[in-house]
This record gives structure tokens, sequence and C-alpha cells, in this order.
């Protein structure tokens, strides 16, 4: 069953990965000319952009968030696109002057900090995304690095309602009560009403439990990771 509800987002974690490589493969390049990427050179990562969008039914958002510093010509950018309701995609614009934005410094949101202070990918969530899109959401992503650095990161955007639809057949399949939790403890979707989506769950180290990748036990809950996807499953008590 881990691996089924782990499946969900593993076609999402394709699309993060491939933009990944894009980003990557796009620094490197800018870098063997001698010089420092600015915003205009993500425009090369779009096609890509469009077509996950296009192509991946759970994706909402895609795109590359840059670690502040990293352009030379802004202090920070996202090369951001959605779709929209008539299937339609659209760059995301933001504000980011650090004087006058909320959002000038994205640093310390789960989806960019996780995969830089780990190094490995991330969900993080569910939230109300209030940069993108003001949906409940959840956002999946992984540290895009050049010659070792970390430089930013590649990530897409679920919505949380597309989510459970997808996660909630098979976890009222199971016959106990189980939910999904991330790294930090949020659950990610429940069939336990005492364990609603959003919510912070008490626990283990999840994060470490993540990294082991072995089932364990904590106060009578079974947890288990979903096989190379950072959530974890929990069952409860019987």
């Amino acid at each position: 069953m881990a691996t089924q509800v782990g499946g969900a987002l593993e076609a999402v974690f394709d699309a993060v990965a491939a933009t990944r490589a894009d980003t990557t493969a796009l620094l490197a390049k800018v870098t063997a000319e001698g010089r420092r990427p600015a915003s205009a050179d993500l425009a090369a990562l779009r096609p890509g952009l469009h077509l996950r969008l296009t192509r991946q039914e759970l994706v909402s958002g895609v795109g590359f968030v840059a670690s502040p510093g990293l352009l030379a010509d802004v202090p920070a950018w996202l090369e951001w696109w959605q779709s929209t309701a008539d299937g339609d995609v659209r760059p995301l614009l933001l504000d980011l002057d650090p004087g006058q934005s909320a959002y000038s410094d994205y640093t310390h949101w789960d989806w960019f900090a996780l995969p830089r202070d780990t190094g490995r990918r991330a969900v993080a969530g569910p939230y109300v995304d209030y940069l993108c899109s003001d949906e409940y959401s959840l956002t999946l992503s992984a540290p895009v690095e050049i010659e070792g650095r970390f430089a930013g990161v590649a990530a897409a955007d679920v919505y949380l309602r597309h989510f459970e639809a997808a996660v909630l057949p098979l976890l009222r399949r199971l016959a106990r009560p189980a939910y999904l939790v991330n790294a930090r403890g949020r659950v990610a979707a429940s069939a336990d009403p005492a364990h609603l989506a959003g919510s912070l769950t008490k626990g283990p180290d999840f994060g470490e439990l993540l990294t082991g990748g072995t089932p364990g036990e904590h106060d009578g809950l079974r947890l288990v990771p979903c096989h190379g996807i950072p959530l974890v499953l929990v069952l409860a008590a019987d």
C-alpha cells in the first residue's frame, strides 16, 4: 500500500527531476561561458515547463526557484509557470523587491529550506499557497546544484484536492485508520478523522525515519516510509 500511495506522487517528482536536469544543464552552460547566470537565461527552461504542465495532470505549477544571489541582475527569482482552469499556461509574476514585497524572502519555506538543508527531495504542506495560487496545495521540490554549490530548487505544485482524490481511495482500503505525513510531521492526506490534512501530528523524527527508510513503531502506531517518496504512511493502533 505504501508503494501505491507513493506512486501517486512519483510522476510529479519525475516532472521535478526533469526540471532539475534542465536547470543544471543550463547553469553549467552559462558557467562554462565564464559568466554568472541572469534571469533572461532561465527563459530557456520554458518549453520544458510548459510541456510538464500540459502532460502531467497532477501538476498545477512547476519551475525553478533561484537561491538569492545566484543571478547577476536580480536578488531573487522564480521561473514559475502555472496551469489555468481552461488549460492554458501562464507565468507567475511577483514583486520580489525586498523593500516592498512580503514574498521577497522565500528561503524559510519548507519547499526551499528542506532540499537546501538536507540535499534531498521534499514534500511541503499542505498549506494555503498565497504565493502562487491561493489554493490548498502540496509542493514537491529537489535541490539544484552547480559545481557542488546549492543554486536553488526545482519544484512542482499539486492541489491538495487532486492529491486526495488519488490517494484517499487507497487509504480507505486499509483495515485501520491511516494517514500520510511529511518530514515535518504535517498530515498530507488522511482517512483518519482524528488527523486532518494540514494538521501537525506528534510522533518520532519523521525526517530521520525517511532517511533510514525502514518501517517502525511509535506509541502503537505503525510507520511505513513510502519507498522513495518523502512521506510516511501512519497506521493507527488496532
